[in-house]
């Protein structure tokens, strides 16, 4: 029950004004800052609401992949240049934001992560590895302004954040691989 709390508290702490438009006013901010926190107040506000609706998970997301796919499609919705513009511009995609992130992101991540095997959980992080390696490359490498709100100086250090995350990411993989599991599966 505290869980939901926090995450409702953090959700409405991200759409009041003065701090929603602060986090959107630095590029990097908006899309490394705000969108993920938007997500963890999803996946915390699930854990109360998955044991309410459990029999209706189980027959819409038995094994994880419905709501996984749904994770995944958003997300790479909210990684298109265009849609972070008009996430800013236009009202009714600002407010998609608001409900897709925490609510078609981090209740099903948090409903799907735990159901699916370690192979599937590994591709799904080497795609993701590969997204941001491209939107790296995007935002650092264009010879023009990516997104008409933000400076080019902005999105470079944007293209400098998801570098570092696919960096990390990969850094966790080999962790991973060289990491004992066999106290786990006992």
């Amino acid at each position: 029950m505290q869980l939901i709390l926090y995450g409702t508290m953090l959700f409405v702490l991200l759409i009041i004004p003065p701090v929603r438009n602060a986090m959107e006013s630095v590029m990097v901010v908006h899309m490394l800052v705000q969108m993920p926190l938007l997500i963890l107040s999803g996946w915390l506000m699930a854990g109360e609401c998955q044991s309410r609706f459990e029999r209706f998970l189980a027959s819409w997301n038995a094994n994880g992949t419905a709501g996984i796919l749904l994770v995944i499609l958003i997300t790479i919705y909210w990684m298109i240049p265009r849609t972070l513009d008009e996430a800013l511009v236009t009202w009714y995609i600002e407010l998609f934001k608001f409900v897709s992130l925490p609510f078609l992101v981090g209740f099903p991540l948090r409903n799907s992560w735990k159901k699916l095997a370690s192979l599937t959980k590994g591709f799904i992080v080497f795609n993701y590895i590969s997204m941001f390696g491209l939107l790296a490359w995007i935002y650092i490498d264009a010879p023009v302004r990516v997104c008409n709100s933000y400076l080019e100086a902005d999105q470079k250090i944007l293209g400098w954040g998801f570098l570092m995350i696919m960096v990390s990411l990969i850094l966790y993989m080999l962790q991973y691989v060289f990491m004992d599991h066999s106290e786990a599966s006992s």
